[in-house]
């Protein structure tokens, strides 16, 4: 059965019931039909008047779906009792517009998924306007609900002023996701007993640690507390994508479950939170009845949910309540129960019916409102609803229990007076029944209605079933062309209809602006569109409420007649075109488009149009104008065409790239890429050319590439033989073009050529070269000088600043060290390589001049004079002097020495007697000569007599001593002139030449002793004599030996541990006073001799302290000022300490022999080093006698080399190699000697980390070694 439908309709009623017509069917339940004015005003009996003055805003409202009891609602008093199980309808109209609509009998229930809200309030009945709206609420009577809660979203469905069913039934939507949940919790359901889980998602990708969440249930409940067997939290976190989750499972979920949930989030300021909500539903798809003992019975104790008020159990199907159909009671209506009994008797009922909350109760059963028990009006009321036909006929029949009260009937709450007029409503009286005939029912006469009857009323509503709208007359199909007038007709069954028009299922606008117009004359219906397009193609339909017409409307363009058609065209650049065309009919406006754009008219753009011509005129043609042209008329299928063909000769445009003299200049070594600007259309083809070579696209390096605006040549690396003229030739069909362009490739100049030194100083020295050859095609701006040792690889730069010309002294240089210069050549694209080095140099220096010339002798024809050596030398050394004089009075001077004299003293020869000369000394090196010393004053050439005087040193004063076999060199200065004779005497004997070398020079006598011996000992007279003077002086030398032994040596007393010795003095002395005696002692079981007392002065002495039991033998040393003599004498008795009492025997015994030949006990073991490291090379050896340890390295004995150290201590050898290079690597030998034989050990050293040639030239390795080692090193470096 069709759902009732809801109108509007004027005069609206505030509140009434519905129900089902019933003909020939069980009676209906029964459902109160009551007008709500407020309370207050029903009991004065006054008429209900609106509180605030203000009409409602009008709403239009969907069908809506009335809720049939299934138990009959007694009514008292004209209200409604509630009863367990039944369902009133209450509806508040607040427009006439709005009646409730139903075919048959009775009234379905809504879906389960329709939970439309409901509001409680209670508006005042008055006269309203056709456009105010009518409220519908359905309330579902809940004894366990209290007044307050009355007006809950899922205990009532209203319709108020505030929104729109649609608005209610729409889901809410999500708040957009913040910064810390990326995925919320969504609201779900769940049967009892099942499991559900919520989850949320938190990025951590921003967060320094995890964030905290917690979980409530409504407001306030935290269910951090609650977890347990029904409900736990878990927590993961994923490293890969940083996601935090927080999930909380529900595990066997029960009723009072459902709700409200929120999740919140908090980390440090950030805050987020999300609500959801729960919905349990009943496993069993049956009606639940609603038990007033479970609602107030709290849970077990122990248990899990002990403490909990179980509330839920009558909240939690209030919406399903709404919509289903209460089929049983409870068995025992407890409500009932406690209506009537007595206070003290609450306890009594509660304990009985298992309420362990009878606090609660009490409080919900003073919530409820007390029912007085009014005296009913009618004996029977209206049915709840009426339906009736359009046009038809309806009487409404109650049945008073008094006749005699007086009845009112209202429409939407509005009065109905009967007319005598008007034959619309008639009010008719039988007996006890009041019957209202409504005659021709309209859809106007669809609305409530009711009757009062004193204090009571009763109310219905009435609706009026429609006749469907028949098509009686079907479109016909259209077929037209553009611009003609379209007009689809179509005749229904009944005037006044409505129908709509839809075109491809679609509605038809047929606004003000819209091209459809819409009108109807009588049952015909017309859709008209004046001025018809192509769009207006497809299926166009009517629709009314008995049937669907269609019919297809197909539009097409007008044939077009082409006198003249366009034609293509070639023209050149600059030049004007004019596209010309004649059509029929001529009042055809068209299009023009190029390339499938549409051209617009602008200044160098014009399109004309006069009758059948059609012109497009451009004044100057440019490349972007070729291409396609097309125009088309407007409203015609036909189209003309045509094609713009824009030539150009080709030119190359030089002048945009600004290079002076159209030249290229670019750096060898560096890429080339020359872009040069073309014209010209078609594109012209490109010939690159350099001489009479075709320069091709595919050229490894060099290579020319074309495209539409330019042209490039590429020299991926330039060289200088890419200087040069390259010429450009472009050709197309309009004609040829050719350009030039010089390309000049620059370098670094080439080396200069090696320089030469021609002048060297002291620390300096003139150098000149040449300018190079080849500049590099850039002017020489300087040159860069560098010297070096030549035995250095080290180059020191020594300019900054360029040096425009080809000569440079370079200074500061060491004297005596060889050297080399070479020059750079800088131009403006760098340096160039370095020249040939000069030949190699030496900076010398002259000495400086002699120093304290003086005149040492004169004679009458010789000059002696002396000097001191320069002051400074210099690295050149010093190769002689040259001595020259000159006559005084000239400037002649003469060469004394034609060879070089090396001495600082000489004679000049030759002179004249009586003459005065002036003398000078030159210092005379490889650098030349220095200046000369001069003498201040002239001499004069005349022999001098000078009285001998011999000057004895100071330490010949005293006697000379000497020890023997030293040597004795004496030298005594003396002075005269002329020379001196000078003679020797010892003791006043002539000296034999034999024993006694003497050597008498001008100035000194020397007196040499190869060895000395005792016999050179005496007194030495020497004399000098010139002419007649003499001078003498006396030297004492005396020789000295080590004295001998003392004579004799005697034990002359043996006491306890002390023995007295007495001795001589020695028979020779030595030649000095003897100074003192060593005495010394010697076990005779050893015989190894200890010094007891030295440098003792007397002849006899007591040693004491001596070891009971043993035997001593004493030898004595005489001792002077050479020492110790060289033999002691021993005495012959030895002295034996004994206990006094006691002797003993002394057993004889042989030595055992400890030789043996050298062994290794610890051998040389292969070692690894690190080159500048030391490193150490150890063995062990046993021998007796101690041997002789000698070093070697590749079979060559190491002797005093201070890069080993050899140490030997307890027969561990060490050999110490300090900062070995790889050089020092190599085979290592240790050898021991003795008397008894000969051992050795070899081991191998590898020195890893080696030195380069020049490394190892500083550290002054021989050239031998050096390629020694180099070859080494390549061998091993072929063998890895």
């Amino acid at each position: 059965m069709p759902e009732p439908t809801k109108k509007d309709e004027p005069n609206g009623q505030p509140e009434e019931s519905v129900a089902p017509e019933s003909s020939g069917a069980p009676p209906p339940p029964e459902i109160s039909l009551e007008v709500s004015p407020p309370p207050e005003a029903v009991a004065e009996g006054k008429e209900p008047v609106e509180t605030d003055g203000k009409k409602p805003e009008s709403t239009e409202l969907e069908p809506v779906q009335a809720v049939v009891a299934q138990e009959p609602c007694p009514a008292v008093n004209g209200s409604i009792q509630p009863q367990p199980g039944g369902v009133g309808v209450k509806e508040q109209a607040e427009s006439a517009n709005s009646t409730l609509k139903e075919e048959g009998t009775c009234f379905p229930p809504p879906p389960d998924d329709a939970k439309p809200a409901a509001t409680t309030s209670s508006p005042t009945p008055q006269q309203e306007d056709a456009s105010s709206t009518k409220k519908l609420s359905v309330e579902l009577p809940n004894d366990s609900v209290p007044v307050p809660a009355m007006g809950r979203k899922d205990s009532v469905w209203s319709l108020g002023e505030g929104q729109t069913p649609d608005d209610l039934d729409k889901p809410v939507d999500n708040p957009p996701l913040s910064t810390l949940l990326i995925e919320r919790p969504q609201s779900g359901a769940v049967t009892v007993g099942g499991d559900i889980t919520f989850v949320a998602k938190v990025e951590a990708k921003d967060l320094l640690r995890k964030p905290t969440i917690k979980w409530f249930k409504g407001k306030w409940m935290d269910l951090a507390s609650k977890t347990g067997k029904h409900l736990q939290l878990k927590e993961t976190f994923d490293r890969l994508t940083k996601v935090h989750t927080f999930e909380m499972h529900i595990i066997k979920a029960k009723d009072n479950y459902a709700g409200n949930y929120r999740c919140e989030v908090n980390y440090k300021d950030k805050f987020d939170s999300c609500s959801f909500d729960l919905e349990v539903k009943e496993a069993e798809t049956g009606s639940q009845n609603i038990d007033i003992r479970s609602a107030f019975k709290r849970s077990s104790e122990g248990q899990e949910d002990a403490g909990e008020l179980d509330f839920s159990g009558l909240l939690k199907h209030r919406n399903q309540r709404e919509h289903k159909q209460q089929d049983d009671t409870p068995e025992v209506d407890v409500w009932e129960i406690l209506k009537n009994a007595r206070p003290d008797q609450y306890e009594k009922i509660a304990f009985m019916y298992g309420i362990t909350d009878l606090r609660g109760l009490l409080k919900r059963l003073k919530k409820i409102p007390k029912e007085e028990k009014k005296l009913e009006a009618f004996a029977k009321k209206l049915d709840p609803a009426y339906q009736v036909d359009k046009g038809g006929k309806i009487r409404l029949v109650v049945d008073l229990a008094d006749p005699t009260i007086d009845l009112k009937w209202y429409k939407n709450g509005q009065e109905i007076r009967p007319s005598p007029n008007q034959r619309k409503y008639i009010f008719e009286h039988k007996g006890t029944q009041r019957i209202m005939v409504i005659n021709n029912c309209t859809a106007n006469d669809d609305a409530a209605y009711s009757v009062v009857a004193g204090d009571e009323k009763c109310s219905t509503e009435l609706f009026v079933k429609e006749l469907p709208v028949k098509i009686v007359k079907d479109l016909e199909p259209v077929k037209t062309t553009v611009n003609e007038r379209i007009e689809l007709e179509c005749e229904v069954s009944e005037e006044g209809a409505q129908v709509k028009w839809l075109k491809n299922g679609v509605e038809v606008p047929t606004g003000v602006r819209s091209r459809y117009r819409v009108k109807c004359e009588g049952t015909k219906h017309f859709l008209v569109i004046d001025d018809a397009s192509r769009d207006d193609t497809g299926t166009y339909s009517i629709m009314a409420s008995g049937g669907t017409s269609e019919a297809h409307i197909q539009v097409d363009l007008k044939p077009l007649k082409v006198y003249q058609d366009l034609q293509d065209m070639t023209v050149l650049l600059g030049q004007p075109i004019k596209l010309h065309c004649e059509i029929y009919p001529g009042n055809v406006p068209g299009r023009w488009y190029r390339n499938g754009q549409l051209i617009q008219p602008s200044d160098r753009l014009n399109i004309i149009h006069r009758n059948k011509v059609h012109r497009l005129e451009i004044a100057a043609s440019s490349l972007h104008d070729a291409g396609d042209y097309t125009f088309v008329p407007e409203g015609y299928s036909q189209s003309l065409s045509a094609k713009i063909h824009i030539i150009d000769p080709p030119r190359v445009h030089l002048d945009s790239l600004n290079f002076p003299d159209n030249t290229v200049t670019i750096v060898a070594g560096n890429k080339l890429r020359l872009e040069i600007p073309i014209s010209g259309e078609p594109a012209p083809r490109v010939v690159w050319m350099k001489g009479e070579r075709v320069i091709l696209e595919s050229g490894h390096r060099v290579h020319a590439e074309t495209y539409s605006d330019h042209t490039s040549l590429t020299i991926e690396v330039t060289e200088r033989e890419d200087t040069g003229n390259y010429k450009i030739v472009l050709q197309n069909e309009a004609g040829e073009a050719t350009a030039s362009v010089k390309i000049k490739v620059v370098d670094i100049p080439d080396p200069p050529e090696a320089p030469l030194v021609p002048v060297v100083g002291g620390d300096w020295c003139s150098m000149t070269w040449e300018p190079p050859k080849y500049d590099g095609g850039s002017p020489i701006l300087g040159y860069y000088i560098e010297r070096k040792k030549k035995q250095s690889s080290r180059w020191m730069r020594l300019n900054f600043d360029l040096i425009k010309e080809t000569t440079f002294e370079p200074k500061k240089m060491i004297e005596g060290v060889p050297y080399e210069v070479r020059t750079f050549a800088v131009n403006a694209i760098g340096v160039s390589k370095p020249s040939e080095p000069s030949k190699a140099f030496t900076p010398l220096a002259v000495t400086s001049e002699p120093t304290m010339l003086v005149v040492d002798d004169v004679t009458d024809t010789t000059v002696t004079v002396k000097w001191r050596p320069p002051e400074t030398i210099g690295a050149a050394g010093l190769d002689g002097y040259l001595v020259e004089y000159c006559i005084e009075g000239t400037n002649d001077w003469v060469i004394s020495n034609n060879e070089l004299t090396e001495k600082t003293r000489y004679t000049i020869t030759g002179l004249n007697p009586g003459c005065k000369i002036l003398v000078r000394v030159k210092a005379v090196n490889a650098a030349g000569a220095s200046a000369p010393r001069s003498l201040q004053h002239a001499i004069l050439v005349k022999e001098v007599v000078e009285p001998p005087k011999i000057r004895v040193p100071r330490h010949l004063k005293q006697t000379y001593t000497r020890k023997v076999g030293e040597t004795v060199n004496l030298v005594v200065p003396f002075m005269g002139k002329p020379r001196p004779k000078v003679t020797w005497l010892k003791d006043g004997n002539p000296i034999e030449p034999s024993q006694v070398s003497i050597r008498n020079t001008d100035c000194d006598s020397i007196i040499f002793i190869r060895k000395a011996e005792r016999s050179h000992s005496g007194k030495y007279d020497m004399t000098v004599q010139v002419e007649n003077h003499v001078d003498t002086a006396i030297l004492d030398i005396q020789i000295v030996d080590l004295p001998g032994p003392p004579q004799c040596v005697n034990i002359e007393d043996v006491w306890g541990g002390n023995v007295a010795l007495v001795w001589t003095p020695p028979k020779d002395n030595g030649n000095a006073p003897i100074t003192g005696y060593t005495i010394q002692k010697a076990d005779k079981k050893t015989m190894e001799w200890f010094t007891c007392i030295e440098h003792y002065h007397r002849n006899c002495i007591t040693i004491t302290e001596l070891v009971v039991g043993n035997e001593y033998f004493f030898r004595i040393f005489s001792e002077n000022m050479c020492g110790l003599s060289e033999t002691a004498t021993q005495t012959k008795k030895s002295a034996l300490i004994v206990k006094e009492g006691l002797q003993m025997k002394t057993q004889e015994y042989n030595d055992h022999d400890f030789k043996e030949a050298p062994k290794f006990t610890q051998p040389l073991i292969n070692t690894f080093a690190v080159a500048g490291y030391n490193t150490t090379l150890n063995c062990s050896v046993r021998a007796n006698p101690r041997p002789k340890v000698i070093w070697m390295k590749n079979k060559i004995t190491i002797i005093d080399d201070p890069r080993y150290r050899m140490f030997s201590s307890q027969g561990v050898c060490t050999l110490e190699i300090r900062k070995p290079s790889p050089y020092d690597g190599g085979m290592y030998t240790c050898k021991a000697i003795n008397e008894l034989g000969e051992a050795q050990v070899d081991c191998k050293l590898e020195v890893k980390g080696g030195f380069t040639f020049y490394e190892l030239m500083q550290r002054g390795v021989p050239l031998h070694l050096i390629d020694k080692y180099m070859t080494e090193s390549k061998v091993v470096e072929q063998e890895k």
